[in-house]
């Protein structure tokens, strides 16, 4: 990433803050700049600087005359550069210890809590994964014939979380058959974590059975790196409310997206740290994301490695406020970790 110069990162921080808060067609102007902020450069000055923000690919210009917009590569640099540790008003990281510290002792009220708490503090949409042992280890399995060669796999885990997923065979199966090869799958596959059912995968013959098993052991694998119980999601009117979602159909498309569980379940175990306490920020799909590509989403990870963890993050458009988001987002992981050491040790 090309580094600017300390007048042009000042600039492009204001930029994109400007804009974030009032969205103008035709950009944010020099003249507006300056007078707002009281800059000691001339109109003159900023004209020039912006124009080489705009070479660099940091801003756009909608039309001719008009004022300057953030790129995607824009807030890219604001968020890695410009962004400062901890963007979140101190009063209300006060307020927000507050209202945790009220229901430390409630581990079933953290998510609920979490996920309001970011939405009215971000205004964006919020999602907060339940805490989730890192290691699943296989209980139960269920094949259910629905038509031709689909089948559905239901499959338990050991911590009480149910996994479903639909299978297609290279040929139909009767339900009597499904039901004597989920019974052997379960007696070969009862106590073991994914590696274990991989390896058994591996070195089962060519058939059905190698098949269901290699697609235990992705599902498991899925569960390890994301939380399988319970999604919290609250806020979701803030982003509608937007105008990129109001006039955008694949914006609209990506909000539905991340209501799947599948994909978030994948989105998540891709994008997300398995460090505690960092803040990942994924800026219009990124990647291997172009489902995603009108949106940003800003995401932690909780608890105690090796123990059990979850995930908080915040969804919205491109045009985020995201020192606000990352503040908030941060300092909920962090008091969501806390309240794990406190309760579990």
């Amino acid at each position: 990433m090309e580094t600017l110069s300390a007048r042009q990162e000042r600039l492009l921080g204001l930029i994109v803050r400007e804009y974030v808060e009032v969205p103008r067609k035709s950009g944010v102007s020099s003249k507006r700049l300056v007078e707002k902020y009281g800059l000691d450069w001339s109109s003159a000055t900023v004209r020039n600087e912006m124009a080489a923000l705009t070479r660099a690919g940091m801003l756009c210009q909608p039309y001719t005359s008009a004022g300057r917009i953030p790129t995607e590569a824009g807030y890219r640099y604001f968020v890695r550069r410009l962004v400062e540790d901890d963007s979140l008003p101190s009063a209300e990281r006060r307020l927000i210890s507050h209202q945790f510290h009220q229901a430390r002792t409630s581990v079933d009220e953290w998510g609920r809590l979490a996920v309001a708490v970011l939405a009215h503090h971000t205004r964006a949409a919020a999602l907060v994964t339940a805490l989730h042992s890192p290691k699943a280890r296989c209980k139960h399995l269920e094949l259910i014939s629905t038509r031709g060669r689909q089948i559905l796999m239901v499959l338990v885990l050991q911590g009480g979380e149910v996994l479903q997923q639909l299978c297609s065979l290279q040929e139909p199966v009767s339900q009597p058959e499904l039901s004597e090869i989920a019974a052997r799958l379960t007696s070969r596959c009862n106590g073991h974590a994914a590696d274990a059912v991989e390896r058994q995968s591996e070195s089962a013959r060519a058939g059905i059975e190698r098949i269901l098993l290699a697609q235990i052991a992705a599902s498991m694998r899925r569960a390890d790196s994301f939380a399988a119980g319970e999604v919290y999601l609250d806020g979701v009117q803030n982003v509608l409310a937007q105008k990129e979602f109001t006039d955008s159909a694949p914006a609209r498309k990506a909000l539905q997206l991340l209501e799947k569980r599948t994909f978030l379940e994948d989105f998540l175990a891709s994008a997300l740290s398995p460090h505690i306490g960092g803040v990942q920020v994924v800026i219009a799909g990124e990647g291997d994301w172009s489902e995603l590509r009108e949106c940003s989403m800003v995401l932690a990870r909780y608890g105690t490695p090796n123990v059990a963890t979850g995930a908080v993050g915040v969804f919205g458009p491109t045009r985020m406020a995201y020192d606000r988001a990352i503040g908030a987002v941060r300092h909920v992981a962090n008091l969501m970790t806390s309240l794990v050491h406190e309760s579990y040790g």
